[in-house]
């Protein structure tokens, strides 16, 4: 609704040019067999957003995109006190309206109950924790939310199968000298890539190098519980969390502070919350969807549930067939009984169990967490709704759900 000086008309605002992009990803997509991946995020108080929350559920509108609300804390005082908040124009930076905060958001979970989408990214949150707030702000993500990044910012990722570090034999059952080694080793690995690397613009170039960002993780957390014999949804689970992660940032950072005294610490430092002492990477820890190299390893992806221990996947034109090697082995061992309780997929654990476990990581993660809530087909609106207020009061930087069957492919 802007207007345009040079051609006296009206700007056609966001929702026509992420479509452009889409069409755009589409056409590239033809000719290769990588779908295109593109995150398109819109600040709640952006005049178009209800435009926007709504903008895929047709169906086939914007497929190349996850889409997500940039949620800031004002809109979610307002919804807490049942009030509305201000719109505020992009370009000027002044309040051209209001809306009521609990009409928008309803529209958000209705939408993401329908398709999906939108998630939520708390994104005041993700800048108050930002360690280089000095470079301006975050605001927006990769395509599945786990890296804010600053304009024209990159992050290489890597991760650590925690199933490898099983050890009957060790203390709490987990080898964690052995962890603690292959995470100094990886993070010297991700750092090493920033300098190899070659970027595709200038800018990319210049920006990553000032930050040093890298995003170590992990995955195999499903395989780990099962072969410790803990039940996904269970609060021991949740405290082994707590302290893998407590463990695996601290040794991160560490090692980032040796490299730091070897090579220098990163460019932006005098920007950071590290100013004035010594630190390689500015961040250090990031959780990834890992669905790819999860395979390739033979694990469970990221800090997921097994999402069924029998599955077909559909890749192209060809089928897959995975089979959970320790439920085959459980069952070759046991036939005929009854599977043991600690076997546990995806749509057996209550939303709040999935949510609950984001949490547990993002209190030591300096980016972010990329984590699917499952929903059974028939979980409703309102489950939607408790699932993303609970994502905010516990402490997490976003939340993107899945109700089973919610969309056609």
């Amino acid at each position: 609704g802007s207007f345009v000086r040079k051609t006296q008309g009206v700007a056609s605002g966001p929702i026509s040019f992420l479509k452009v992009i889409d069409a755009a990803t589409e056409a590239v997509k033809q000719g290769g067999t990588r779908r295109g991946a593109n995150m398109g995020i819109l600040r709640v108080d952006h005049p178009d957003v209800e435009e926007f929350v709504q903008m895929k559920l047709d169906g086939t509108s914007a497929a190349n995109f996850n889409i997500s609300v940039a949620v800031t804390d004002a809109f979610m005082a307002a919804l807490e006190a049942g009030a509305e908040y201000d719109l505020v124009d992009p370009h000027l930076g002044t309040a051209v309206g209001r809306k009521d905060a609990s009409n928008v958001f309803q529209l958000i979970v209705e939408s993401a109950w329908a398709v999906g989408d939108p998630g939520l990214i708390f994104i005041d949150r993700i800048n108050a924790a930002n360690p280089t707030a000095g470079l301006g702000p975050i605001r927006a993500t990769n395509p599945c939310g786990e890296q804010p990044l600053h304009d024209y910012e990159s992050c290489n990722l890597g991760s650590l199968n925690l199933a490898n570090f099983f050890s009957p034999r060790a203390k709490d059952r987990f080898d964690w000298d052995r962890f603690a080694a292959v995470v100094r080793l990886g993070v010297r690995f991700l750092d090493d890539v920033i300098d190899v690397n070659r970027y595709p613009l200038p800018q990319i170039d210049k920006t990553t190098r000032a930050s040093r960002r890298i995003g170590l993780g992990v995955m195999g957390w499903a395989d780990l519980l099962l072969l410790m014999k803990v039940r996904y949804d269970s609060a021991k689970a949740l405290a082994l969390a707590d302290k893998g992660a407590a463990f695996l940032r601290a040794e991160a950072t560490a090692a980032s502070r040796e490299l730091a005294s070897e090579r220098g610490s990163f460019p932006a430092i005098g920007q950071s919350v590290y100013k004035g002492g010594k630190m390689r990477n500015a961040t250090v820890f990031t959780i990834a969807p890992t669905g790819t190299i999860s395979r390739i390893a033979g694990c469970s992806s990221s800090i997921e549930p097994v999402f069924a221990f029998e599955v077909v996947s559909k890749i192209i034109d060809s089928e897959l067939k995975d089979v959970h090697p320790l439920y085959a082995e459980w069952k070759e061992q046991n036939p005929g009984k009854p599977l043991p309780g600690y076997f546990r997929a995806a749509h057996e654990i209550a939303p709040e169990w999935h949510i609950k476990t984001q949490a547990a990581f993002q209190k030591h993660v300096d980016n972010s967490v990329s984590k699917t809530i499952n929903f059974p087909h028939e979980a409703t609106v309102e489950d939607v709704e408790k699932a993303y207020r609970l994502a905010w009061d516990l402490g997490t930087k976003g939340i993107t759900i899945y109700r089973d069957g919610c969309r056609e492919s």
